[in-house]
């Protein structure tokens, strides 16, 4: 199986469509192009202005079901080679799981760094932000820029850094805990603490403790789609019954408050569990192979596209095109660009850094 070929559909087509709509909310959230935008197009811009970031739970429950079956490969890989995993190899894990975030996310960064330049010439929109310091691109660079209260480069980067943090949290806890029914205990745990508190204050959003609930319902999800019946000392617990069990406590809290991130999250991580290893019916056809091909590059459209929608801005400033058609044709010519973009950043960076083993690592 090529690098570029997944082999499950609804896992290709969550990233597809996660990875667009968060393209289309930030299309219609930033600049004099959205506003424009947004009069040809009313009620699809105040969806996508007001829920188009629910897209980013999509993004966190599949990360976290497939970290999982990352995890779960390497650990094997890792006790067959040593017969145990100490604190080196989790080092080695989160190292490879940085490089492969950080390579494509550095490109973007600087193509978005001379897009943000040429855009200041042209207007002093907020979104648009300062002029970079050193100090906030090494913060961006080391994944630190929210905890150290940077202002953002980019859209939405913030989820890179939350990303790595999730990944090294749950290698930590696969290196923790050998026996699977206290891990899916541990995770479980940290599910109800985050969807039921953590998540529910501003102040802790920059901390994987304030998304690993909806990472950890993917976690659940794929242990519970393998892992049917745990047998351990208490055989009758298996990651199926907890997350059913957790769904209902999450339910049950929309008595006192109802919190639709909660809920989207839930359904992917079931959507997941009863349908996340289904493989394609006919892998040879042209959609599985658009799909294939769209999903391998989701991330790379998701870090570029910001770029492109600070140049459609500025062009659509200095060259006085304030029309409600053309903002809505920018609109689609920055998704178009985004995938095409994507297509290269895939091809000559994430693709290469991805096949990269430095000497430290196995």
């Amino acid at each position: 199986m090529s690098p570029e070929r997944s082999q499950y559909w609804l896992i290709d087509l969550l990233k597809v469509l996660a990875a667009q709509i968060i393209v289309l909310h930030h299309c219609f959230s930033y600049g004099l192009l959205a506003s424009a935008a947004s009069i040809q197009l009313p009620h699809v811009s105040s969806i996508l202005f007001d829920y188009g970031r629910y897209a980013v739970q999509v993004f966190l429950v599949m990360a976290g079901y497939l970290a999982a079956q990352s995890a779960e490969k390497a650990f094997a890989i890792g006790h067959a080679h040593s017969g145990g995993y100490g604190m080196s190899f989790v080092l080695q894990l989160a190292m490879r799981r940085y490089l492969r975030l950080v390579g494509p996310y550095v490109v973007a960064l600087l193509i978005t760094i001379l897009c943000a330049s040429l855009a200041r010439q042209w207007s002093i929109d907020e979104y648009i932000g300062q002029p970079e310091t050193i100090a906030q691109v090494l913060a961006h660079l080391f994944l630190l820029q929210g905890a150290l209260g940077y202002e953002s480069i980019s859209a939405g980067v913030w989820y890179v850094a939350i990303d790595w943090q999730l990944f090294t949290a749950l290698v930590v806890i696969y290196a923790v805990f050998q026996r699977q029914m206290v891990r899916i205990g541990v995770m479980s745990i940290l599910i109800v603490a985050s969807l039921l508190y953590f998540n529910r204050h501003a102040s802790l959003e920059n901390s994987f403790i304030y998304f690993i609930g909806s990472y950890g319902l993917g976690i659940l999800a794929y242990w519970a789609s393998g892992l049917n019946a745990i047998k351990a000392n208490l055989p009758w617990v298996s990651a199926k019954k907890v997350l059913l069990a957790i769904a209902f406590i999450v339910l049950m809290s929309a008595l006192h408050s109802v919190w639709l991130r909660n809920y989207l999250a839930l359904g992917i991580a079931f959507l997941l569990l009863y349908a996340g290893n289904r493989p394609y019916r006919h892998p040879q056809s042209w959609l599985a192979s658009a799909m294939q091909w769209a999903s391998a590059r989701a991330y790379c459209a998701f870090l570029i596209h910001f770029a492109f929608i600070l140049l459609a801005n500025t062009v659509f400033i200095a060259w006085h095109l304030q029309n409600p058609a053309i903002g809505l044709s920018f609109v689609a010519l920055i998704s178009v660009l985004s995938w095409i973009a994507a297509g290269y950043l895939y091809r000559w960076v994430e693709l290469p850094v991805g096949r990269w083993r430095p000497a430290m690592l196995f």
